[in-house]
C-alpha cells in the first residue's frame, strides 16, 4: 500500500555555489557525518550532495505536512548499500512521523531513487506499508541477493 510518494529536482551548480559560499554551515546543518564523508571523497562532491539534498526533499514532500512536524535534515540519512543502492534511513520527528503513517500491524518499506544528468539531481521516493511477513521475505532474499 502506496503511503507517499515524493520528488525533487536540483541544480547541481547551486549546491555547488552554496558549497564555495557556506560550506561548513550549510553543509554541517544539511548533512550527517556518513553523507559528508561519502561526499568529500567523491571526484564531484557537489553532485554527491545535490543528490542527497534531493532525497531529503523528496522524502519530505513523501510523508505529508513536513514543516509543521519538526523534522530536521539530519532526521534523514542517504547512505548506499554494498551493492550501490540508494538507502533512505529515518530517525527523530521523521521516524515519528513515518511510524504515524503505517497502518497498525504493518511495516514501512522506503524506496528511493537518485540520478544526475549535469546540471540536475533528482530524487524520487516512495514510502509504501506493507505487512510483516511479505517485508520478512523481502529481507531475507535481500540477504541471499535475491
Amino acid at each position: 500500500m502506496i503511503i507517499g510518494i515524493g520528488n525533487d529536482i536540483v541544480d547541481i551548480n547551486r549546491i555547488g555555489r552554496l558549497l564555495n559560499k557556506f560550506e561548513h554551515k550549510f553543509v554541517d546543518r544539511v548533512f550527517t557525518e556518513e553523507e559528508k564523508t561519502r561526499a568529500t571523497k567523491s571526484s564531484n562532491p557537489a553532485a554527491i550532495f545535490a543528490k542527497r539534498f534531493a532525497a531529503k526533499e523528496a522524502a519530505w514532500k513523501a510523508l505529508g505536512d513536513e514543516k509543521q512536524m519538526g523534522i530536521r535534515w539530519k532526521d534523514l540519512k542517504i547512505r548506499n548499500s554494498l551493492s550501490g543502492r540508494p538507502i533512505l534511513e529515518m530517525f527523530g520527528a521523521a521516524a515519528t512521523r513515518l511510524d504515524l503513517l503505517i497502518p497498525s500491524g504493518m511495516v514501512s518499506r522506503l524506496d528511493l531513487s537518485l540520478s544526475d544528468e549535469p546540471p540536475f539531481a533528482q530524487a524520487f521516493v516512495v514510502i509504501s506499508a506493507e505487512n510483516k511477513k511479505t517485508n520478512s521475505l523481502r529481507r531475507q532474499a535481500a540477504e541471499h541477493g535475491l
